[in-house]
């Protein structure tokens, strides 16, 4: 199995670019955390590590359209190692395709999805690579003055 779950923040605005047959494809540097006290020391300790991150379709679209430098994603994918050779030497890389996504964090104007939008899985449409943006956001049907 070959499955990575991380959640970070974005290092930069993602990266944008269309391939030949018009299908999107978006670069993401995503900044994930840990921190930890020293046992010896007794002082806390952080770590940052830099995760290189891809998505194609309509997921690297919705990611370019929802996404910028510093907010918080949750991204589910699958590694993929390459290699490419520069001025003669051999460099490698490891990416991680991203597969799924989830927004962690609201931002001003953002409302949570209706229990209508979201798929079996949980998931808000907009993280699902076959999600729909021609269809307009669902309205609560529920309105009353009940203070609880």
């Amino acid at each position: 199995m070959n499955k990575v779950i991380i959640m970070g923040n974005l290092g930069q605005d993602p990266d944008t670019r269309y391939m030949p047959s018009g299908d999107a494809v978006t670069q993401i540097s995503v900044a994930t955390n840990r921190g930890w006290k020293d046992k010896e020391s007794g002082e806390q300790k952080d770590e940052t590590s830099w995760h290189r991150c891809v998505a194609y379709g309509r997921t690297a679209e919705n990611i370019a359209k929802h996404f910028t430098k510093g907010r918080k994603i949750l991204i589910e994918g699958r590694l993929k190692y390459g290699s490419y050779e520069k001025d003669g030497v051999t460099r490698y890389t490891a990416d991680i395709v991203i597969e799924r996504f989830e927004f962690v964090e609201k931002r001003e104007g953002d409302r949570p999805p209706h229990p209508a939008e979201k798929d079996q899985d949980g998931m808000p449409p907009t993280s699902r690579q076959d999600a729909d943006d021609s269809a307009p956001p669902a309205q609560d049907d529920f309105d009353d003055d009940i203070p609880f």
